[in-house]
């Protein structure tokens, strides 16, 4: 009845979002202003909070720690990705006021992947842990699945570290190959449909197109945020409600950010120890166990640390971003 209860309480905060978001707010389309974008950041992120309150009250501290570490690490991922969906819009020229209607059908695609995922690993968690093996006289249980989790994360970590800021061309990436090979895409908008006929024929405008690719792109991101939450909580409702409320603020700070990228140029580092923290927390938890309070406590100190050095230290990036205004 508990996680019902959770599950129930979150879909529905959820859907009524969703609906306002789209029907209300944006029902026209519109290049979203920073003070719009501010507005629903904050609303968002209260709404989160205001969450971990509810589990709070219901669950105990413990839950709440678990869900407050996972929504922080799947939000700082989410704006390290961010850099990502500004190269998309600025490679298919998607006008400014079209940006949010694709994040939105983005979004509703993630929260259904990210459901299959995180539902599908648990089972698969729970389904692969080994014999106990006696070490030093102390009984171990090892799970190859979380061990390789962990070991991708610590190297996705690394690799953080060397990543550069090139402009990706997406005309010889395999996923807009693909989607180019069975739908016929034209390069003409139809306001913001995402299908239109042209001499009677059923085209995908560049709209539809561009929501596939940051679909695509996202089950990409999923190999780094759903591995690095299994080492913060085995519980797939925690786990699923954190990474759903931080997903759904994401097109607000798109908006919010995407002109000031630069003041984060050192938010991919701290990004990369996280990732490398708890990649090692994942490949040691059964020689040596972190409270979750302490991984939550560790998680924000690196946010901060790395989001004040981008501020008093800044550095002179490439510009990816491009205006549209039309």
């Amino acid at each position: 009845m508990g996680e019902n209860l959770l599950l129930l309480v979150s879909g529905i905060i959820i859907l009524i979002m969703l609906i306002i978001d789209l029907g209300v707010f944006n029902k026209e389309a519109h290049k979203v202003s920073s003070k719009e974008a501010l507005i629903w950041t904050i609303v968002w992120v209260l709404i989160a909070l205001g969450f971990s309150f509810f589990i709070y009250e219901n669950y105990g501290w413990q839950k709440t720690s678990q869900y407050l570490a996972a929504y922080f690490v799947e939000k700082s991922l989410s704006v390290d990705n961010l850099f990502v969906f500004v190269i998309i819009f600025s490679f298919f020229n998607i006008p400014a006021k079209y940006q949010h209607k694709v994040l939105y059908w983005g979004i509703v695609g993630a929260i259904v992947f990210r459901a299959i995922f995180i539902f599908t690993g648990i089972w698969l968690v729970e389904l692969t842990y080994l014999p106990p093996i006696t070490i030093f006289n102390q009984e171990h249980i090892f799970n190859p699945i979380l061990i390789t989790f962990g070991i991708i994360l610590l190297v996705a970590g690394i690799k953080t570290f060397s990543k550069n800021g090139d402009n990706e061309d997406f005309s010889d990436n395999w996923t807009f190959k693909l989607i180019n090979k069975y739908i016929r895409i034209t390069d003409q908008y139809d306001g913001d449909k995402l299908l239109t006929k042209i001499d009677g024929k059923l085209f995908a405008t560049p709209l539809l197109a561009t929501i596939f690719i940051i679909e695509l792109t996202d089950i990409v991101f999923a190999v780094d945020s759903i591995p690095a939450i299994f080492g913060i909580s085995k519980d797939p409702i925690i786990l699923y409600t954190s990474n759903i409320f931080a997903i759904l603020g994401l097109r607000a700070l798109y908006f919010l950010l995407a002109n000031s990228m630069e003041m984060f140029s050192y938010l991919k580092y701290g990004l990369g120890i996280i990732l490398s923290f708890i990649g090692l927390k994942m490949i040691l938890s059964d020689f040596i166990h972190i409270d979750s309070t302490l991984s939550l406590v560790i998680v924000l100190s690196i946010l901060i640390i790395s989001i004040l050095i981008s501020i008093f230290k800044p550095v002179q990036n490439q510009n990816i971003l491009k205006e549209n205004e039309k």
